[in-house]
């Protein structure tokens, strides 16, 4: 179905019209009267009847060119047939920690050392290519926290500003959870209450940042939302040193499980402990088994604009006067070519005949 956008734009049509007609009005309707002068002015007319008729195919050309530029500025759009989105209610927040403690390579990816970020975006992008249905939004923090994607169902759009995901982007030297979940808490609150999830991921504790996690954790309470919480990071790590030889130690002695097991058991969500590659994706396996939320579908129907086509017919239109002028000065010049020639050719006869006599 074709609908225009701007529908009153097309009282423009009839511009020219009115134009034409006042004109056509002032001109001096002259006598019908024979007299010696009207014989010569009715051979002009006669003479100006192939001027005239290319004056009326540029005024013609004029009207099209018009009527195109007016249809393409009221818009016109293709409205497709309306698509079901197969919605099952829930909004899902990713909150996810990008300080520069994610830049530790203690987990594998792939049977290859990688650091945490990596690994996280990895397993994430998998949990985002099951969500079809469901709203998804990536908050980011560090120092800061900050909405890196709203609530949408592109989820292409959330998967790409997740690749874009860089350590340092919020700040690399501190982590402000407490921020992270008030920021989410202010996106998610504006959702039906029995939907409100945010999955946060982090790898330290909290040390930057006004809001403390567990007063952010009471607020999500308030707000209905339910909170899981994610522990990333190996707690056994060996390291070589020339001076020490091999030594063990634990690169994610920073974690504050007990802050995030608070969090989540206050808002009626999970703490979950991932001290590999492995036991992330389990984690995000489970967390994909959550209980839909029945709501009503939404109808999308995808809209074309097809503007471009009567802006394209319009610079056509334009363009065709010059085109076919340029053609009608090639055929003259054509055309004149075997005159010149033959002139030439009688000029040389004479020449050579003068000669001849002489």
């Amino acid at each position: 179905m074709i609908q225009i956008l701007y529908p009153w734009l097309l009282l423009a049509l009839v511009i020219p019209l009115i134009i034409w007609f006042f004109s056509k009005a002032k001109q001096p309707q002259l006598a019908a009267i024979r007299t010696p002068m009207f014989a010569n002015w009715n051979n002009l007319q006669q003479k100006q009847q192939s001027s005239d008729s290319k004056l009326l195919f540029q005024k013609l050309l004029s009207f099209i060119v018009w009527i195109a530029l007016v249809f393409a500025c009221a818009r016109p759009q293709w409205i497709d047939e309306p698509i079901e989105l197969p919605t099952t209610g829930r909004d899902l927040l990713l909150s996810i920690d990008i300080s520069g403690s994610m830049e530790e390579e203690d987990l594998k990816l792939h049977g290859r050392p990688a650091n945490r970020l990596v690994v996280v975006k990895s397993i994430i992008s998998e949990f985002i290519k099951k969500r079809e249905g469901d709203r998804l939004g990536l908050v980011l923090f560090g120092e800061k926290a900050y909405l890196q994607t709203p609530l949408t169902f592109d989820l292409k759009t959330v998967q790409f500003m997740l690749d874009e995901t860089a350590i340092g982007l919020a700040g690399a030297s501190r982590t402000a959870i407490g921020d992270g979940i008030g920021l989410s808490i202010k996106r998610l609150r504006e959702r039906p209450a029995e939907n409100r999830v945010l999955i946060l991921l982090t790898d330290g504790r909290n040390n930057s940042g006004e809001l403390d996690p567990i007063e952010a954790a009471k607020l999500a309470k308030h707000a209905g939302i339910k909170i899981y919480t994610i522990g990333v990071g190996a707690d056994k790590q060996t390291r070589r040193s020339l001076l020490f030889g091999t030594q063990t130690f634990n690169p994610s002695a920073e974690l504050d499980e007990v802050t995030l097991k608070a969090v989540a058991k206050y808002t009626g969500g999970q703490y979950f402990r991932a001290k590999s590659s492995e036991e992330l994706a389990q984690i995000y396996t489970l967390l994909d088994q959550l209980e839909p939320v029945e709501d009503k579908p939404e109808i999308y129907r995808p809209v074309t604009e097809l503007y471009y086509w009567p802006l394209l017919l319009a610079l056509a239109f334009l363009v065709l006067p010059m085109i076919l002028n340029l053609l009608s000065v090639q055929l003259r010049a054509t055309n004149s070519r075997p005159e010149k020639s033959t002139t030439q050719s009688a000029q040389r006869s004479a020449i050579s005949g003068e000669n001849h006599a002489r």
